[in-house]
């Protein structure tokens, strides 16, 4: 099959005066291969456990439509690579054809995920496979695609039930010589009940949490390694639907990006590691929008001294009655008479007052200055929502937020990667994105990302020159 040798993305690409850098693009793994590696790191016997957990998981996804609605299961993902394009779906698995068909796609640099596999091992409960399975598949990952780093690199995932195990995941990252790694947020932690059950609790690593995850933080900034997050919440809460995928699928990406971002936030560690930076990934931009301007807007009424509105020792009984007195219906009238006014034996307020004392915010430009910078937010080729990250005019203190192009290729939604680029155009063409914002989605703020923590990020790649002269700029 002939690979295509002109596209409308490569036109595009030619009269931008920037590069474009694709902040999250997806390589398919080839599960045969990945049990090699598995086997080498955990031995033959543990991995054919590996194999035997896989199946069971797989099992629960054939579920018939009956058996889902009785136990109330949700649908489950199905058919989610591309097929009838077996161009794009060789190309998501193919390091050298990826290479080889990036011009045509309008990219000149791509930071990939890992798909299927790298969902699940690195959350399994079983230790020596969560940690050995996920060191596998790094291994692998830095393999396939060591000799096309100047256009292309990989993300390696990182377990993180425990800092150490995190901190040493990392360390071994580094030494595969990998530059982007994906946490893998919201923990299952398995709290005992009253009855003997369990339930399961999400940890959103940074607040709340039962171990001090600040010296996780710390290695990925000594370490300059960029941490991203890529969680689903499909299944949970309300993304159960028995019967349909696209409900449970819907918003997903943005509900773990906003639990994650959150928990960062108000847990304070961008107070505490100014200059780390993170990113959630296929969320889109409309909710961190909305959870910045949610911030701002809670700790204006929620700060210490705005408190004092709503402090239950503040209200004057006396005037209330003789209000009531006036104003009330016979049955106030009559029952405002010997009885409290407020129930407060029913309020219970928690030692600390103020929720924002991790992030030490004093005024409500603390928090832009602590969330704009520190967060980046990947946004799909054809969202017109990505407006919204650019949008001056709402976000509070005329901020922009840090959107990022993730372009999604290897995955269903994408059905002819070489048309990403000319799509993010359409928006331009639409008036939904000027050239400005363009430039900022798919250069300027992945450049601040990856190379703001890590200045060498670029070092050897086709856009070493342009990271270069922007930086100095």
């Amino acid at each position: 099959m002939a690979v295509k040798t002109s596209t409308k993305s490569a036109a595009i690409h030619d009269r931008l005066s920037h590069p474009v850098i694709d902040s999250d693009g997806h390589w398919i793994e080839y599960e045969p291969a990945v049990m090699e590696y598995i086997r080498g790191v955990v031995g033959r016997e543990s991995a054919g456990r590996y194999e035997r957990i896989t199946r069971v998981r797989l099992g629960a996804m054939n579920t018939t439509l009956a058996q889902r609605q009785a136990a109330k299961l949700p649908q489950p993902a199905w058919w989610p690579f591309p097929t009838k394009n077996t161009l794009d779906r060789a190309t998501a698995m193919l390091p050298r054809l990826l290479y080889e068909r990036l011009p045509d796609m309008g990219m000149d640099f791509c930071v990939l995920f890992p798909t299927s596999v790298m969902t699940m091992v690195p959350f399994m409960r079983d230790e020596e496979l969560r940690r050995g399975g996920t060191r596998a598949l790094n291994a692998y990952a830095a393999d396939l695609f060591r000799d096309y780093a100047d256009r292309m690199t990989p993300v390696a995932g990182v377990p993180i039930h425990t800092p150490q195990e995190a901190i040493e995941e990392l360390e071994h990252i580094k030494s595969l010589g990998l530059k982007v790694v994906m946490l893998a947020g919201l923990v299952n932690r398995h709290v005992p009940g009253e009855d003997g059950r369990s339930r399961i609790w999400r940890d959103p690593l940074g607040l709340d949490s039962d171990y001090d995850y600040d010296p996780v933080w710390a290695k990925c900034l000594e370490l300059k390694l960029i941490p991203t997050f890529h969680n689903s919440t499909q299944g949970l809460g309300f993304r159960v639907s028995t019967s349909n995928w696209v409900y449970n699928h819907i918003g997903h990406f943005a509900t773990a990006g906003d639990t994650l971002c959150k928990a960062l936030f108000l847990g304070g560690v961008t107070r505490r590691f100014p200059r780390l930076k993170f990113a959630f990934l296929e969320g889109g931009a409309g909710w961190a929008c909305s959870l910045y301007s949610d911030l701002i807007r809670h700790w204006n009424t929620r700060n210490l001294a705005a408190l004092e509105w709503v402090h239950p020792d503040n209200l004057d009984e006396k005037l209330f009655r003789d209000l009531a007195e006036r104003y009330g219906d016979p049955l106030m009238r009559q029952t405002v008479k010997g009885n409290p006014i407020i129930r407060k034996d029913i309020e219970s307020p928690p030692p600390q007052l103020d929720d924002f004392w991790r992030c030490e915010i004093k005024r409500a430009e603390d928090i832009r200055d602590l969330f704009v910078p520190n967060f980046y937010f990947g946004c799909e080729a054809e969202d017109p929502m990505n407006a919204a990250a650019f949008n001056r005019r709402v976000n509070p203190f005329g901020v922009r937020l840090n959107a990022i192009l993730g372009s999604d290729i290897g995955h269903f939604d994408v059905k002819d990667m070489t048309q990403v680029l000319e799509e993010c155009w359409e928006l331009v063409e639409h008036g939904v994105l000027s050239e400005e914002e363009l430039r900022d989605l798919t250069f300027t703020n992945p450049v601040n990302l990856f190379a703001g923590m890590n200045p060498d990020f670029f070092k050897g790649t086709v856009v070493e020159k342009q990271v270069a002269e922007f930086m100095a700029s």
